[in-house]
């Protein structure tokens, strides 16, 4: 057993000629590490936060990173029970755990996109297996691409990349003796806000949404002017914008309030006749109807925002490949194979893996989306393993760099190549447009793995961890996140849809614009090009003025009540941490506050889930009327601010 408390002082920088990374677990020594315990443990996380995650990112696009919590909660359930040396273990429950998010961010971009053509095509019909294997598929294949390049990323670049998400959760995992207690302020937050979003959800115990249109006044402003303030008060929403700051939460509710206070009330007033939702014209539609043909600028503005985000990675993307040549140019030592922490799968297990993975997925290509057709399969196998495997690496690189993977943007890019090639070889119309979102939901999921694999192998790497068992578990978390984010995905389009009149329930930003870009292109129809163009224009200059475009876009895209929450959470976080000029207590603060509104999240994506599901099997709880009402939205405002008092008050007592 090591008594190492902190991580070596050369962890975070270059070693100098000659020097060795020491691990804290020893490398010639043995730990637990793959345990009944931390299989369970493990995948049960996978679970949970694979529910919680996909149910929250089809609601309003943004997947919360779940890496964290799941150490916390690692490390105060290996307290708890008193688990001797628990630090491998925790790892390997954190890895597994892990698949959660990157399963869920691969196959939410994308795989919705079937049920929204379903719904809008008859000869189009999607079940449970095409969306699991999709997701399984690509998560195999990101996996086996990159474990030939773990050596290069976290022991050959040691010290140049500085990896911000994989430090953060080492960081995490070495404050152990801290753990119990911020386990219990995760469970306390979870419960509080999975209650509260279940009254909501479930009860209709209160309005779910406060709007200015509940008053006369509002009401009367709203059909003159096309004005109006919506505001949703969950908890989940409200820990989602604590998480993502005030910074960006400004800058997407910003691309909301340009939409519904700028655009809709001129559309209203300026081009009155102007055709909308179902041909109505604007001049008599509802500011949500004008809404549905307006969100297209926001699709334009996502699009080209994923191509800025390609042109940008550009030098990472010409590294990266330089990367494929340097790994398997250079002959690999022996030596560094008789150490548990730097022994991988063998090449022989890798090769035969991707082999499998790419034998399967093209029986499943063949029989499924290219409906036995031998030419639309081999080519279609061939586009997504030859993207899959080069951009493999900008992924991994990206995630290295700067801690966010530009997965969407590859991923878009990858759907447009994919539809034109599909065409000329044959394959259009809705079955040409299912084959394409599921080789793109494959490679989406596969780059999305990849980019947070990387991660736990660098986690794995400072902490001394056998990469080989990493590596072998991986597949598990895949197996179980992939089916728990399909069978979500299903319940949630059986119980709301993924319909074009229903984004204020389930937003999917991400897969209704992949629809909206390749469906032009399948089908030869006609697409509100000029909504596009100012989209993209407008994402051009923003990005010229150093504004996020992406973010900008999506907030042009979600609905106003589901952005404005956003702020209310940024503004907590900026409050708390900007209290006072001690920085050791600001900081304190920050991670409560951090754990708190990871608990509103998991807690209140999960009851959602759960919500949903009952609704999947007719089961109705809700008060009818009673959430519409007067008394209703007061009643929601008061909790929403009695929810608001708790956050901020639960903060402010953290002490030094």
């Amino acid at each position: 057993m090591s008594n190492q408390t902190k991580l070596p002082e050369n962890a975070f920088r270059e070693l100098k000629q000659g020097e060795e990374y020491q691990p804290v677990m020893n490398p010639k020594k043995t730990y637990r590490e793959v345990t009944p315990w931390s299989i369970f443990w493990g995948i049960l996380m996978a679970v949970i936060f694979s529910a919680a995650t996909a149910y929250l990112g089809l609601k309003v696009g943004q997947v919360f990173e779940a890496a964290i919590p799941i150490t916390i909660i690692a490390i105060g359930l290996s307290g708890a029970a008193h688990r001797k040396d628990p630090l491998g273990e925790n790892v390997i429950i954190q890895s597994i755990g892990a698949c959660s998010g990157m399963i869920v961010a691969g196959s939410i971009f994308t795989l919705p996109a079937l049920f929204i053509l379903q719904n809008k095509y008859a000869d189009i019909s999607v079940n449970f297996l095409e969306v699991f294997l999709a997701s399984c598929a690509g998560g195999v294949l990101g996996i086996l691409f990159l474990i030939p390049f773990r050596k290069y990323f976290v022991k050959d670049m040691h010290g140049k990349y500085p990896f911000p998400e994989a430090t953060a959760s080492t960081q995490v995992l070495m404050s152990g003796e801290s753990g119990g207690n911020q386990a219990k302020t995760l469970l306390v937050a979870g419960i509080i806000g999975g209650i509260y979003d279940f009254a909501i959800a479930t009860f209709g115990a209160w309005a779910e949404t406060i709007t200015t249109q509940a008053t006369s006044v509002g009401a009367f402003i709203a059909e003159k002017v096309k004005l109006t303030v919506n505001l949703n008060t969950g908890a989940a929403l409200l820990g989602m914008g604590y998480i993502v700051g005030l910074k960006y939460a400004l800058i997407i509710c910003a691309g909301s309030v340009t939409i519904w206070w700028v655009v809709i009330p001129a559309m209203g007033l300026i081009f009155p006749d102007l055709p909308v939702k179902d041909g109505i014209l604007a001049g008599n539609a509802t500011p949500d109807q004008i809404f549905f043909t307006a969100k297209n600028i926001g699709i334009g503005g996502i699009a080209m925002a994923g191509v800025i985000g390609i042109i940008k990675s550009w030098g990472v993307i010409k590294s990266a490949f330089s990367v494929i040549g340097q790994v398997f140019g250079k002959k690999q030592g022996t030596d560094e194979q008789i150490l548990r922490t730097q022994r991988d799968l063998s090449m022989k297990v890798i090769g035969i893996g991707t082999l499998l993975a790419i034998i399967a997925t093209t029986v499943f290509f063949f029989f499924g989306p290219m409906e036995g057709n031998l030419l639309f399969t081999i080519v279609g196998i061939l586009i997504v393993a030859v993207i899959t495997f080069l951009f493999t690496t900008v992924a991994a690189n990206a995630i290295a760099i700067v801690g966010s993977n530009p997965v969407s943007g590859m991923t878009l890019m990858t759907l447009i190549l994919s539809s034109f090639i599909m065409v000329l070889v044959g394959l259009q119309g809705t079955h040409g447009m299912v084959a394409a979102l599921i080789m793109g939901g494959v490679v989406c999921t596969a780059l999305s793995s990849a980019g947070s694999f990387v991660t736990d192998l660098k986690i794995g790497y400072w902490l001394g961890s056998s990469p080989a068992k990493q590596e072998s578990l991986k597949f598990v978390g895949i197996l179980v996140s992939a089916a728990t984010a399909a069978g979500v995905i299903m319940i949630l389009q059986q119980a709301y849809g993924f319909t074009e009149e229903n984004t204020d329930v389930m937003a999917a930003p991400q897969a209704r614009a992949m629809v909206a870009t390749i469906e032009p292109i399948m089908t030869g129809g006609d697409a509100p090009w000029a909504y596009y163009g100012i989209g993209a224009a407008l994402a051009i200059i923003l990005d010229r003025l150093g504004i996020s475009a992406l973010a900008f876009a999506l907030g042009m895209f979600i609905p106003l009540h589901l952005n404005l929450p956003l702020v209310v959470g940024g503004s907590i976080n900026h409050f708390v941490t900007h209290r006072g000029n001690d920085s050791v207590l600001s900081n304190a603060r920050s991670e409560r506050g951090t754990l708190i509104a990871s608990g509103f999240i998991a807690g209140g994506a999960l009851m959602g889930v759960v919500s949903a599901g009952l609704q999947f099997f007719n089961v109705d709880l809700v008060i009818h009327g009673w959430a519409d009402s007067g008394l209703g939205q007061l009643l929601s405002l008061v909790m929403y601010v009695l929810l608001i008092v708790f956050f901020v008050n639960t903060c402010m007592r953290v002490r030094k």
